[in-house]
């Protein structure tokens, strides 16, 4: 059974940093595709960034040069670092994983085949 599990998620001050984590069971991450979204309330799903499992990474130009992902392939971990954080960045962030996906459909979240519940991220101005 697959199961993705994000933590590291909680309350920060505007301009401060989290590490978020997306641990896998079940399936090994290293040989899949691995986005992050995050979801506020009343708003859509919002693409963050992808890791694809040939290693180059990609991030929204809204968090570019803030926001960072690695991978853990000895942890089947992948971490999404977030620096200088702005409380309109308050929102559920997901993990997600797909065996393989390219150009513009990585940026979908339908596209996606598991996902994690997701962990709250809340910036106080």
């Amino acid at each position: 059974q697959v199961q993705l599990v994000e933590s590291g998620g909680g309350l920060v001050q505007t301009g401060g940093s989290l590490r978020l984590s997306c641990a896998a069971s079940g399936l090994t991450l290293s040989t899949y595709d691995v986005g992050w979204f995050r979801q506020a309330p009343g708003k859509e799903r919002e693409f963050v960034g992808i890791s694809w499992n040939g290693g180059s990474t990609y991030c929204a130009d809204s968090v570019k040069g803030r926001f960072t992902i690695s991978r853990d392939i000895a942890g089947n971990t992948v971490y999404l670092q977030m620096n200088s954080l702005k409380p309109e960045e308050t929102a559920v962030y997901h993990c997600a994983v797909v065996r393989s996906i390219s150009g513009s459909r990585a940026y979908r979240a339908e596209a996606y085949t598991y996902w994690g519940q997701g962990t709250q991220v809340t910036v106080s101005s």
